[in-house]
């Protein structure tokens, strides 16, 4: 990508200035298992098209994608300057006692620290696409036509991103208790338009990845308190990996469910007085990757942009902020940090060196010692791009220091 210029102030006339961008050099992608191909190709995307040379370290629990990936890449670029490389935890453990110039991950909170512990080693800088709990506020709509709308894209931004186990999608519902019983049956009834009778059989709805994440859901649902606030759905299959999209009201606050990440198809709805404390429940929390709210108050709306924090806030749809590369996809705190998607993938991985050029034309004088008041008070106006009293000082017209 070519320089761009920038503006010197006036004291350095005649002066040119540009930021010139550069690869930041060898770049390691330690991509997730549950949207395989898009979380290594994106970043590679952005990597290469900067000029850095890269390695992809895919996820060891979708094989049959990392082996695609391995067979496929260097059939298409430059078996030297991209490669892939698979494995479980010890090759990536292996990876990352090498020196990089920028690692990218995409994971889970608890391996993020383990991949920083080894780029510090380094000075390594990365990114991290984490996630945490993402909320639903759903305002109390009164027409049906918004409700309708409004719970097709939660189901679809809950059920449908590979049942629950994606880090945009919806972890929990806020609203209010009025409001409630109205939303469970609004679910209820699209959920079975959806899917049907029996959910199982069908194909729109993904399996959970492996056992160990399915004991880890089921887990999560065997807290009788938990179990008793189920209103829909609720059957498990381990044979086949299936969980039936479950909706839980009021679970207990302190109870896992409420405290980890879900990543699958379990819904809690928590229910408040007021819509206005979704506020403070969620700046109670770590900050989440995403905000979702269905609500046409726009005062609400301004709160949840001015007094949360997240990686991202999407009114009345879900999902779609993720699509659209117009915009930078990316946490902050303990959901991630760093950014990426179209453009900023670039960004992610360049550096622009600043480049300035002056000739030998002209000089501040009065930057070099020795130091004098005349000289002092010259130098704290051109510091300060105070052009005026530069000029009266130099005049004589302005002796005060100030």
């Amino acid at each position: 990508m070519s320089s761009k210029s920038v503006k010197l102030p006036i004291i350095a006339f005649p002066s040119t200035a540009e930021l010139v961008p550069e690869p930041v050099g060898l770049v390691l992608v330690i991509s997730s298992w549950n949207f395989p191909f898009g979380l290594s190709l994106e970043p590679l995307i952005g990597a290469i098209a900067a000029g850095n040379v890269v390695v992809i370290k895919p996820s060891e629990l979708a094989p049959a994608s990392a082996a695609v990936l391995a067979e496929t890449i260097p059939s298409y670029l430059d078996n030297k300057a991209i490669k892939v490389i698979q494995g479980g935890p010890s090759v990536c453990q292996q990876l990352l006692q090498l020196k990089w110039d920028k690692i990218f991950f995409t994971g889970s909170a608890e391996v993020g620290r383990t991949v920083m512990a080894a780029a510090a080693k380094h000075l390594t800088p990365v990114i991290m696409e984490l996630g945490g709990k993402c909320p639903a506020i759903v305002d109390s709509l009164s027409s049906s036509w918004d409700r309708q709308m409004a719970m097709k894209r939660i189901i679809g931004g809950k059920f449908g991103t590979c049942a629950g186990q994606a880090c945009i999608g919806i972890d929990y519902i806020l609203t209010e208790k009025k409001f409630a019983p109205i939303l469970v049956e609004q679910i209820k009834v699209l959920m079975k338009n959806i899917f049907g009778e029996n959910p199982v059989e069908a194909k729109s709805m993904a399996r959970i990845v492996n056992k160990h994440h399915f004991l880890r859901l089921k887990q999560l649902l065997d807290d009788p308190l938990v179990k008793s606030s189920i209103v829909v759905g609720g059957s498990l299959d381990e044979n086949h990996l299936f969980i039936e999209p479950t909706v839980l009201v009021d679970p207990p606050l302190n109870a896992p469910i409420m405290k980890e990440e879900i990543f699958g198809p379990l819904l809690p709805i928590i229910t408040l007085d007021i819509i206005e404390e979704s506020i403070d429940f969620i700046k109670d929390r770590p900050k989440p990757l995403t905000i979702y709210a269905f609500t046409k108050n726009r005062r609400l709306r301004q709160r949840l942009i001015s007094e949360t924090s997240s990686g991202s806030v999407t009114f009345n749809d879900t999902i779609v902020q993720y699509a659209a590369d117009t915009m930078p996809f990316g946490g902050v705190g303990e959901s991630g940090f760093g950014r990426y998607h179209g453009k900023f993938s670039f960004d992610a991985f360049t550096h622009e060196k600043a480049i300035a050029n002056r000739n030998f034309l002209t000089d501040f004088w009065f930057r070099l010692p020795p130091w004098s008041d005349y000289k002092l008070q010259l130098f704290k106006s051109v510091y300060r791009f105070d052009y005026l009293s530069l000029l009266l000082i130099t005049l004589g017209l302005k002796k005060s220091w100030s």
